[in-house]
């Protein structure tokens, strides 16, 4: 499987958990959604919310690469996170809308980006406003390990309030070589 391949697999991934996510949190009182579960974003909703700042900042960033991806495009109508706790969704209804458009740009973009692609170098600056020079391709697999890593922390908080995610592991989505 080439690089372009994988990053499509892994956006393939990144939706199919997302929605798991959302579908169990749903399941939720507001109360429970917000309660503060020291985690490192606070509550499921917290955390749920930094997942889509961090995606919409890393999103930003990749739009600046010189292939300038068109399904990154509709970043543009929504307004850039103050910080990484920032609650741009203040429900699990505003989140799920927000995440679902954000998962299918990710789709879209996924889809766009070539082999070539993943070989440029791409500056940009973090949100403390240092830059950096880093290899594309291991940006993009941070943008997905990053996702995953917050994932499992909210599948922890949802084990601990009763609800089990089932199968979570990328090896669900790996199709068999035969």
């Amino acid at each position: 499987m080439s690089r372009h391949q994988h990053v499509r697999l892994m956006a393939s991934y990144n939706a199919w958990m997302n929605a798991k996510l959302l579908e169990a949190a749903l399941e939720l009182p507001e109360a429970e959604l917000i309660a503060n579960k020291k985690a490192f974003f606070g509550s499921i909703l917290g955390t749920l919310n930094h997942l889509v700042v961090a995606d919409t900042i890393w999103l930003n960033r990749f739009a600046s690469h010189p292939a300038r991806y068109s399904a990154l495009e509709p970043l543009v109508s929504l307004p850039m996170p103050d910080t990484l706790d920032q609650m741009v969704c203040p429900d699990i209804f505003s989140l799920q809308a927000r995440r679902k458009l954000l998962d299918d740009i990710i789709l879209d973009w996924a889809e766009a980006v070539t082999e070539a692609d993943l070989d440029y170098v791409l500056h940009y600056a973090n949100t403390k406003g240092v830059p950096a020079d880093k290899n594309f391709y291991s940006l993009v697999m941070h943008f997905f390990n990053h996702q995953t890593h917050h994932r499992g922390q909210i599948t922890t908080l949802l084990y601990q309030v009763g609800i089990d995610m089932g199968i979570t592991d990328l090896v669900a989505l790996i199709p068999d070589e035969l």
